[in-house]
């Protein structure tokens, strides 16, 4: 059967990296963490711009590995991944990169937001710790960012298309580890949920679409998620509990 997933944060947490809403999350440990990823102000702040700098390089993304959660997804056959994590887990999982669909974009480039010349963080992060705070572009002066969403930057709409489109087609649609409260993410579940696919929710809290799913599992994700995919992968239909 056609299966679709839809991850956030809460998948990586068993690898160490903290979500945003949970006990642990950044948003509760640093409220002010959200300016560092909030465009307007990352455009006009080079104070942020410094901060958000010194944020990437200590990433415990750089250093993370696939869990068990990830590596599940990577061997269930033909599934698309709607990602939006921007830590490259699911690639590195062994997920074909042509069916990752990175909704917020990732943290391992970077763009100057004037000319778009191209680079990659590693190097920019380079030039930060030889010194420079707020590095801009070499090309143009302009200012640089990683190639993730920010808060108040659009999706890109390519790839909004082709998860819209994987969301309405598929037989499963499988959310695990996002709150489903940032949107346009949040709303794929409803879209395939007015497609006729089975919605099933992993996720440790409720989430404003739990009253569409077909199913909804509260069990850590590193010991749903595998058992699920192992389901799923011999086809069989799962009956709500």
């Amino acid at each position: 059967m056609s299966v679709t997933v839809l991850t956030g944060a809460g998948i990586s947490t068993d690898s160490g990296i903290p979500d945003f809403r949970g006990p642990n999350g950044l948003w509760r440990r640093n409220p002010g963490h959200e300016k560092l990823v909030t465009y307007d102000i990352y455009m006009s702040d080079p104070a942020i711009r410094r901060r958000s700098w010194l944020h990437r390089r200590d990433n415990p993304a750089w250093r993370a590995e696939p869990n068990a959660a990830h590596r599940a997804l990577a061997a269930l056959p033909g599934a698309w991944i709607i990602t939006q994590n921007i830590d490259g887990l699911h690639q590195r999982a062994g997920s074909p990169p042509g069916r990752v669909l990175e909704l917020h974009g990732n943290m391992f480039g970077v763009l100057c937001t004037d000319c778009d010349d191209r680079s990659t963080t590693r190097e920019v992060i380079g030039r930060v710790e030889a010194g420079e705070e707020d590095p801009r572009c070499r090309a143009c002066g302009g200012v640089l960012k990683t190639t993730t969403v920010m808060f108040g930057e659009s999706l890109d709409r390519d790839v909004l298309r082709d998860a819209v489109t994987a969301a309405e087609r598929c037989a499963v649609f499988l959310v695990i580890g996002t709150s489903l409260q940032v949107q346009p993410a949040a709303s794929l579940a409803s879209v395939a949920a007015r497609g006729g696919a089975r919605l099933i929710i992993v996720n440790a809290d409720p989430t404003p679409y739990d009253h569409l799913a077909d199913e909804v599992i509260r069990t850590p994700i590193g010991e749903a998620v595998p058992a699920l995919c192992a389901t799923l992968a011999e086809g069989k239909p799962r009956s709500a509990e």
